[in-house]
């Protein structure tokens, strides 16, 4: 396309008819020349090139391609008009949508007897994807994309209002935030939900975007909440003590519940960003009565002391349920407890959002999660975000024309319009089972939770070869170490080298604490852990958390994710013919297939002041040294 503009640009029998004639170009440009970001001769310039291509591309990609013109002055552009450009004409303009989408939608809109908003109309009727809408809203707009998480809605701010006034209006109230009060919108773009808000709230409001589905999830289980009274927790009974615990785990966002027994304590930790923290300590006595509670909820056998067990337990609070997967392990003090909390209702599955750098995700997408068939393999040690990134790969590429099956122990967080199963071998229903039966389910994309064993392996890469496209996870050091592993499972190098698309390696590390960071000088031993001398990271302003109430006094909150990505090329896939060692593979990578290594990006996220040197040498690997901070921004294109 570029190049179709360029070479139109250069001819010189470019006509210039009908210069002075007014021409229609769209709200979005007529706010750009209004605004001096670009003048009338660019526009009527671009506009004759729009005549002589055939590709139907909008004039605004025209004008960023003939340079006059940045993505960035388009966004700040509209983030200034954003309530005066309708949706319809931001939608056309932008390229999300076509002329003929448009008037269509309009069309039914005019028709419909209860009046209903033109991206609903849009969304439910096919012509746009909810994905698309929220990214024009998010992206473009600038408005935060914020699942409403029932945990974080303040109930005496939300009760302010009827429940239905909001459902009318489509926005739910969640909290106090700076002064203002943030409220979700599905359409902030609507008058009409603005002006809704600002009657009711003030004039000083936070405006945060989210699905349409999301919003009526959160307000359903808000009216339950709201019309139940607050359960007074008994602290004496095993019951009260239970539900305070995971209440406690819920609100503090933990991922998991420790709760073990010693010698002369039963001590509650909670793993948060991480890293496991202390709760609170009871006494001794209260072990047999607060195990045999948990059993009783995970419908386990309270008399069996001697053997290890695991079940689900479905916690209700604040009007939504929550799926624990909880162990029991035998000790010397007693059994030890522990509790994974599986589908957190603020989960946002955008790949955009999973912390990847623009070169990298752009690769990701075209060479892996966009093309048709083979194998895409995540990897990493448990608890470093392979689901959540498995997840935001399938909510990139769902659509209604496409067949998604998953095979999942457990399923941790539902999505929509894709078929999960959750592997239950009590029943019979097993990982081997449920694989010889996925597909016959006539599936375009196959999701196996975890590569396991050979069998597993060996259905993937089959799948794969009937041109099916698999997404499945695997507990591996890094990515190259995952296509070494392959091989020592005595899976065929030609088959391996035949079928994997992509291996994405991947940790997560605690971010600094943006409320109590200060600049951090690199110490002599830090350097040289790095391989680096002070020059290198001289003009690199890192940063570490001094610890405030917000961060619980550690420095860190929150977490970010590091990947390595490795797209297989030709040099790659002979290397796996020809088994060579993965020092070598690994080598391979980097020089032929832009491999950044885990240890590198999170070098260049400490450079960038996100996390800290100490938290990449108790997370992240270093298998070579890692080349110049320079260097690595330029392979990720920031």
């Amino acid at each position: 396309m570029a190049a179709d503009i360029r070479m139109i640009k250069n001819m010189n029998d470019i006509p210039d008819k009908e210069k002075n004639q007014k021409r229609k170009t769209g709200e979005i440009v007529n706010c750009l020349v209004n605004q001096n970001v670009i003048n009338e001769k660019q526009v009527q310039h671009a506009l004759r090139i729009k005549s002589k291509l055939a590709s139907d591309i909008t004039l605004l990609d025209i004008l960023v391609d003939l340079g006059y013109l940045s993505e960035n002055q388009i966004k700040e552009t509209l983030r200034k008009e954003n309530l005066s450009i309708r949706v319809g004409d931001l939608l056309l303009e932008l390229g999300y949508i076509t002329k003929e989408k448009l008037n269509a939608a309009l069309e039914i809109q005019k028709k419909e007897k209860q009046k209903k908003k033109l991206g609903e109309i849009l969304i439910e009727h096919k012509f746009l994807s909810e994905n698309s809408f929220l990214e024009l809203l998010s992206v473009q707009m600038g408005f935060p994309h914020i699942e409403p998480d029932i945990l974080e809605i303040d109930r005496d701010l939300a009760s302010k209002i009827p429940v239905e006034w909001c459902r009318a209006n489509q926005f739910i109230p969640i909290k106090e935030k700076n002064g203002k009060t943030l409220i979700i919108f599905n359409d902030p773009l609507n008058p009409s939900s603005i002006k809704a808000a600002k009657k009711n709230f003030g004039q000083e409001i936070a405006i945060g975007v989210a699905s349409l589905s999301s919003i009526k999830t959160a307000l359903d289980k808000l009216e339950i909440s709201l019309k139940k009274k607050d359960k007074i927790i008994d602290q004496n009974s095993a019951q009260g003590i239970v539900d305070s615990i995971i209440g406690k785990a819920l609100m503090s966002d933990v991922s998991d519940i420790h709760i073990e027994p010693l010698k002369d304590r039963l001590q509650v930790r909670f793993r948060q960003d991480g890293v496991l923290v202390h709760y609170k300590d009871f006494p001794p006595s209260i072990i047999p009565m607060v195990t045999s509670r948990l059993k009783i909820m995970s419908n386990l056998n309270i008399t069996e002391k001697r053997r290890h067990q695991g079940g689900r337990i479905v916690f209700e609070y604040n009007g939504s349920e929550f799926a624990l997967r909880i162990s029991f392990y035998v000790t010397i003090h007693g059994e030890k407890i522990v509790m994974r909390i599986l589908n957190r209702t603020n989960q946002v599955f955008n790949i955009d959002h999973i912390g990847m750098q623009p070169r990298i995700l752009k690769k990701f997408l075209l060479d892996a999660v966009n093309v048709p068939s083979g194998v895409v393999i995540v990897t990493g040690p448990t608890g470093s975000g392979k689901t959540t990134t498995l997840f935001s790969c399938i909510g990139h590429i769902k659509t209604p024309q496409i067949s998604i099956i998953t095979a999942e122990d457990p399923v941790e967080y539902t999505l929509d319009d894709i078929s999960q199963c959750s592997i239950n071998p009590d029943i019979g229903l097993s990982f081997e089972e449920t694989l010889k039966h996925v597909v016959r389910q006539d599936p375009d994309v196959i999701v196996i939770g975890e590569i396991r064993d050979r069998y597993s392996a060996e259905v993937a890469i089959q799948a794969s070869m009937t041109g099916h496209k698999v997404f499945t996870s695997f507990h591996t050091e890094d990515s190259v170490s995952g296509l070494v592993r392959l091989m020592s499972m005595e899976i065929e190098p030609s088959l391996i080298a035949s079928t994997i698309v992509a291996v994405l390696g991947q940790r997560l590390l605690r971010k600094v604490c943006t409320s109590c960071a200060k600049p951090h000088k690199p110490t002599p031993e830090e350097l040289q852990k790095m391989g680096y001398t002070p020059a290198d990271t001289s003009r690199y302003q890192f940063l570490k958390g001094e610890g405030c109430p917000s961060c619980n006094h550690t420095g860190y909150k929150g977490r970010i994710a590091v990947f390595e990505l490795l797209v297989l090329n030709e040099f790659v896939r002979d290397a796996i013919l020809n088994s060579r060692p993965s020092y070598e593979i690994r080598k391979i990578c980097m020089e032929t297939a832009g491999l950044v290594t885990l240890f590198e990006d999170a070098v260049y996220k400490a450079a960038a002041g996100i996390t800290t040197i100490s938290e990449i040498f108790r997370c992240v690997p270093k298998l070579l040294p890692p080349r110049p901070i320079k260097e690595i921004r330029r392979l990720q294109g920031v």
